[in-house]
């Protein structure tokens, strides 16, 4: 077969799709049943071969096939070794039925042969083509944007490697796994590979995985008819996502190339001057300097860090991809994963927002001197589930932590906090997030100066198992009334 351009960016169209329009009265008489069409060419030359693509159905009346007996079988293997998909024979006016000689070649051949009855034209089989494959055309873009929704989505659940690997796996009916540059499994879904189709997943990722470069952005294979394809992950870690699908077409090629951008940016680490700097920082810990000497390296607002310990709603251990996903969610390449809690070091006076699936506690913004005290304040401090708008480590409304040292200000107390419609509005403000809370009482004075009064407390939200306030919502509320009777009589 002669090398040939990509094929139209459409499904192809099974030969029986075609056979199934009655208004054509097509009928296959020999050959196998099944095949599938890309383009409809007609021709009556005897031979063919340099005009042919690969995948057409021929359409022909068979005007110089004088002697069936002789030029049946060469005709039919010319048209064979070209790529044609299927041979269209219309009968009369030349012959009246289609050859014999001429059905023999085509089953010996394994070109399926059809019948044209004399009243349908050859341009209404090309139009019902080119029908079918509009039709196959809106399927798959349906199909891609439904693909697309579901592994976006999946990206943005709190742990998005394995929900992008599960989602892909439903959306093209196979299996798939990602593969270090080793060949060793990260994660995998659809169900585990037998052993021989792993084996050649792990040499098709070694493919596009190898240190030589220029190396392919993909390689694919076929194993007993199950289709493999393995894709490289752009980040420099080797990583490379591996395909096993039970066909291959254009919908499968991009819809895993819809993923493998996902887990490429999902997985990469941060590049360039972020990367420097935090190398640089290493170096110089390791070679002796303190956390205050490296801070600036870091972040170009290092002057405050807050701490923040992040556990899984579900309870399970967080793994080194999902727990950079959070980092990056928070906004921060710091990221610890630890056995049971993440650690996220946030720079900048901020704090960390709620994140779904997350449980997450957060100090108070703190110089880089501060941070041991600031890493035992947050996981002292379980702060709201994913879905909760308040920042982490924010207490309940109507709630008050007891006064206790702040860490960021050792040796002088729980920081003073301001009365009136500044502190209104702090209350509703991120940086509350940072500010240990003094016992509220319907008037609670300090040791000197005017009495000191917590932010007004609203209506308890649900929480994330969908539970009202209940009795203690009840009591919070007669708490906020009695700061508002308070804040009244004060004024």
């Amino acid at each position: 077969m002669p090398d040939s351009p990509a094929g139209p960016p459409t499904p192809p169209i099974p030969l029986t799709e075609l056979l199934a329009r009655e208004e054509l009265g097509l009928r296959r008489i020999a050959g196998p049943d099944r095949a599938d069409l890309l383009w409809v060419h007609t021709s009556e030359m005897a031979d063919p071969y340099p005009y042919l693509l690969g995948g057409e159905l021929l359409l022909s009346a068979g005007v110089l096939l004088t002697d069936a007996e002789t030029d049946a079988d060469t005709y039919v293997a010319r048209l064979v070794e070209a790529g044609a998909a299927a041979l269209g024979f219309g009968v009369a006016p030349v012959h009246d039925t289609v050859p014999e000689a001429l059905v023999e070649a085509c089953d010996r051949h394994g070109l399926p042969p059809l019948e044209v009855p004399p009243g349908t034209p050859f341009t209404a089989i090309a139009r019902a083509v080119w029908r079918l494959m509009a039709e196959a055309r809106h399927r798959e873009l349906r199909r891609v944007t439904r693909a697309q929704q579901a592994l976006a989505a999946a990206a943005a659940r709190p742990d998005p490697v394995p929900a992008v690997l599960h989602q892909l796996a439903v959306q093209l009916e196979g299996r798939v796994v990602l593969l270090t540059a080793e060949g060793g499994e990260l994660h995998a879904a659809g169900g585990p590979p037998p052993r021989e189709e792993r084996a050649a997943l792990v040499q098709l990722s070694r493919v596009v995985s190898t240190d030589r470069r220029p190396s392919p952005a993909s390689a694919t294979d076929t194993l007993d008819g199950t289709q493999l394809a393995a894709y490289a992950l752009d980040g420099g870690q080797g990583l490379a996502l591996a395909l096993a699908t039970p066909r291959r077409d254009p919908g499968v090629h991009t819809v895993a190339g819809i993923a493998v951008v996902l887990l490429a940016l999902l997985t990469a680490p941060h590049q360039g001057a972020d990367a420097a700097g935090r190398s640089a920082a290493l170096v110089r810990v390791l070679l002796g300097a303190s956390p205050q000497e490296v801070a600036p390296l870091l972040a170009d607002d290092g002057a405050l860090w807050t701490v923040v310990h992040a556990r899984r709603a579900d309870g399970r251990a967080p793994d080194r991809l999902t727990a950079g996903a959070l980092g990056a969610s928070l906004g921060s390449p710091l990221v610890d994963a630890g056995p049971d809690t993440v650690r996220v070091l946030l720079a900048g006076p901020g704090g960390a927002t709620a994140q779904t699936g997350w449980i997450l506690g957060a100090s108070a913004p703190c110089p880089a001197t501060a941070l041991p005290a600031a890493d035992t304040e947050a996981a002292s401090r379980p702060g709201p589930r994913g879905g909760d708008p308040r920042p982490a480590g924010h207490a309940p409304h109507g709630h008050r932590r007891p006064g206790r040292a702040d860490p960021c200000r050792p040796g002088r107390g729980p920081r003073p906090r301001a009365a009136g419609p500044a502190h209104r509005a702090a209350g509703r403000d991120a940086a509350l997030l940072a500010e240990p809370a003094r016992q509220l009482g319907p008037d609670s004075r300090g040791p000197q100066g005017p009495p000191q009064h917590g932010p007004p407390a609203h209506r308890p939200m649900r929480d994330a198992a969908g539970e009202g306030p209940g009795r203690h919502g009840r009591a919070h509320g007669a708490v906020g009334r009695a700061a508002l009777t308070s804040r009244r009589d004060h004024r």
